[in-house]
């Protein structure tokens, strides 16, 4: 079956746009089918472009993973919402590149502000349920921005970013309740953080009838690393490791990280098979689009496991980056006998279109305010390794940071700019014919240059004040 469901075209966007948020339509997208898929996202943390064997990875078995991709659609030009955690979050739930979106940097844990559209308030428009099992990182317990008032019907798991980073904590929030992971109290190490929220996930598929929105943000693989007995095994005493330690962060120390990270992608790896049989063992495994992908870039200030696993496989830089292997992941969909097995999509793509792309399957309507930054990919995802957007894809643009610290990236076309803080001279690379970036050519290319400053004087506004506090990790 191959379902085409697009919205009112977004409008042409030529060298010389300014980024102002596209004229989304206010009109529901045609369909081919009136039955809405259920949608699952997982999403790893810290997971990089070369970390799974589909994207080249020699060393880190992961046969689910790549058997989702080889059963749909892998996509090779798929961007993150920043190059680390918070703001690349609050651009895939708001749809809204980080020139618009709230958050722009990890701060101090700063609140999504209420009222602002996210994926899961517009599924609910058209009728779905909404759950989130993991990571949230977009406002903790005690502030107003819990999962619940941004849409989720339910939810559990770590709140703040820096929970989220302990696999063996005392505690999680499940729907405004702290729960005690009894486990783990007093230095225990018996419930294993991914495995009490994979347990949650399955039980939601199996008690839950659709269409659903189930949202899986995974705290594997980011640090501290901590892998689970029977996934390390295979990678025992197989690397040269250097030892992990953190002491400002409270981390449980890691003499072999290089070893855990492999398990914790592994045990990421199984997850994934699990969830799939689960759709399976409902019935629903058809009725259900998973897209598989990661918040942003590989870790790189892990000697151990950046020198043997080369996470950002051929591209340059590491999360913290606005290089590619900061911002380009993984990104795989899947739905059986809906789209095409065993696609490569070259097109680019980026985390703020997942919003209008949802509601296009949804058969709902994008919010007006804020208007989305993305385009629907529902082409994309239904029509094979050829597939191409009905319109140019607008100009892509990340920033990271602010004051004198800012980094700004814009992408049009094979065009690719960075500029590293502000007033420094724009870095301009051909990804085309140089995607790891060595080359800058903006000398050679002085009216590109010149279209992508003019770019830059109109695609951003400055993020308003959020409020913002340390948080203890033992409590957040």
């Amino acid at each position: 079956m191959n379902r085409r469901l697009f919205l009112t075209a977004l409008g042409s966007v030529s060298l010389l746009s300014s980024c102002s948020q596209p004229d989304a339509a206010s009109s529901k997208p045609s369909t081919s089918s009136d039955k809405k898929p259920n949608i699952v996202l997982i999403m790893a943390d810290d997971l990089g472009y070369g970390h799974l064997g589909c994207y080249g990875q020699k060393i880190i078995k992961t046969p689910n993973i790549d058997k989702l991709a080889a059963d749909g659609a892998r996509f090779t030009q798929a961007y993150a919402g920043c190059t680390v955690c918070a703001p690349s979050r609050s651009a895939l739930m708001t749809g809204l590149h980080t020139g618009h979106t709230p958050l722009r940097s990890n701060g101090g844990g700063e609140p999504l502000p209420v009222g602002v559209p996210t994926l899961a308030t517009v599924l609910k428009k058209s009728g779905y349920r909404t759950a989130l099992f993991g990571k949230w990182g977009l406002g903790a317990q005690g502030t107003e921005a819990t999962p619940d008032r941004h849409g989720f019907d339910e939810y559990f798991g770590p709140l703040h970013q820096v929970h989220a980073q302990y696999y063996y904590p005392t505690h999680l929030w499940r729907n405004g309740q702290r729960v005690e992971l009894q486990g783990n109290q007093n230095g225990g190490q018996k419930e294993y953080v991914p495995d009490v929220l994979q347990a949650a996930a399955l039980e939601y598929i199996q008690k839950t009838d659709g269409p659903f929105f189930l949202y899986m943000p995974s705290i594997i693989p980011h640090h501290e690393f901590q892998s689970p007995s029977h996934t390390l095994e295979p990678y025992k005493g197989r690397f040269e490791e250097t030892p992990f330690v953190r002491e400002d962060r409270g981390f449980a120390p890691q003499p072999r990280p290089a070893e855990h990270f492999a398990g914790m992608v592994a045990r990421l790896d199984e997850q994934v098979g699990e969830i799939r049989k689960a759709l399976e063992r409902k019935g629903i495994a058809n009725d259900t689009l998973i897209i598989f992908t990661s918040d942003n870039g590989s870790i790189g200030d892990t000697p151990a496991i950046t020198k043997t696993f080369e996470g950002g496989g051929p591209l340059r830089g590491y999360k913290g980056d606005l290089y590619e292997g900061g911002i380009r992941v993984p990104f795989i969909a899947c739905q059986p006998n809906t789209v095409p097995a065993g696609g490569v999509v070259d097109e680019p793509l980026a985390f703020w279109d997942l919003m209008p792309t949802f509601v296009d399957l949804a058969g709902g309507e994008i919010p007006k305010t804020p208007v989305t930054d993305g385009v629907t990919i529902a082409p994309l995802l239904f029509d094979g390794s050829d597939a191409k957007l009905p319109e140019p894809h607008p100009t892509f643009y990340w920033e990271y940071g602010s004051g004198d610290k800012m980094k700004q990236a814009v992408r049009m076309g094979d065009w690719k700019a960075v500029r590293l803080k502000p007033g420094a001279p724009l870095a301009l690379y051909e990804l085309r014919l140089d995607p790891d970036e060595s080359d800058d050519v903006s000398a050679a290319n002085p009216k590109v240059v010149e279209d992508i400053e003019e770019y830059l004087k109109t695609c951003r506004q400055d993020p308003p004040v959020l409020p913002s506090k340390e948080w203890d990790h033992r409590t957040a």
